[in-house]
């Protein structure tokens, strides 16, 4: 019996206009009224996804969110921080050091702002077109206080620059930190250990719920994890070849109502 819902945004919950379907929140609606907790797990911060929380009657008491990847568990009604891990200063300046060795402009983000240290010449960070939610502030890294605590950073650039210059960061930094791609422009890293499997089986420690009782829905790398946890990974129609390798069922695409296809079929009685 699937207890909790767990869906990406981007390419999963969100069709290519970046809007949810009647038939997905319809299905979600029945999920919720059988008492299914249906958690929506992004990179984004909580800000970042407000608009569809409400579209989808998700921010009331006993409402969860799984934001920045998996860093953050949050409730939704009020923002309240049930768990939550974070970088370091000097884990924000050695990342920053490492875009400059790889030619890639680089934003750091906590739970309020976007920070903008110096990019290299010539080479604007594109995250402005992908995240707006927040407000971005230019910072000189000798200014960075040193009590920062920073939910993760990104590099976000062309799909080929970013490609070619992923190969080139150093091998020890995917032992430090859980890199990966949400979009084919835009590179995160992140707390080792932080990923949406994790958020979310702290979610479901929270709630009393086992593995078996989650079902989890995305299309991208950075949804590997909660795929791997859940005791039901469902990968979209239009998702990855490494994505539906690992899922034990692939739905339809985000195009074609895939979440609901999948509520309909494990979770509605």
């Amino acid at each position: 019996m699937i207890k909790l819902v767990a869906i990406d945004l981007d390419g999963t919950l969100l069709n290519g206009k970046h809007g949810i379907s009647d038939e997905n929140k319809e299905a979600i609606k029945q999920a919720k009224e059988q008492g299914v907790k249906v958690v929506l797990c992004t990179g984004r911060p909580l800000l970042g996804m407000i608009a569809y929380l409400e579209e989808l009657n998700l921010r009331e008491a006993g409402d969860y969110g799984i934001t920045y990847n998996g860093g953050l568990v949050q409730r939704t009604d009020t923002g309240e921080v049930l768990s939550k891990t974070t970088l370091t200063k000097a884990e924000t300046e050695e990342i920053f050091e490492l875009s400059k060795q790889i030619n890639l402009p680089c934003n750091f983000i906590d739970l309020e702002k976007i920070y903008e240290p110096p990019y290299p010449k010539g080479r604007d960070s594109l995250y402005p077109t992908v995240m707006s939610a927040l407000s971005y502030v230019p910072i000189a890294m000798e200014e960075v206080p040193e009590d920062i605590a920073i939910n993760k950073t990104v590099f976000c650039y062309t799909q080929t620059d970013l490609d070619e210059a992923i190969k080139n960061i150093p091998v020890h930094f995917y032992k430090k930190y859980t890199i990966m791609k949400s979009r084919p422009i835009l590179l995160e890293l992140m707390p080792k250990g932080v990923d949406k499997g994790s958020g979310i089986a702290v979610l479901a420690d929270l709630l009393g719920f086992e593995a078996s009782e989650v079902m989890a829905l995305g299309d991208e790398a950075n949804d590997a994890a909660m795929i791997e946890y859940a005791g039901m990974g469902v990968a979209m129609g239009n998702a990855t070849d490494d994505i539906k390798s690992m899922a034990q069922y692939i739905t339809k695409t985000n195009e074609e109502h895939g979440v609901a296809h999948a509520i309909q079929k494990f979770v509605l009685n």
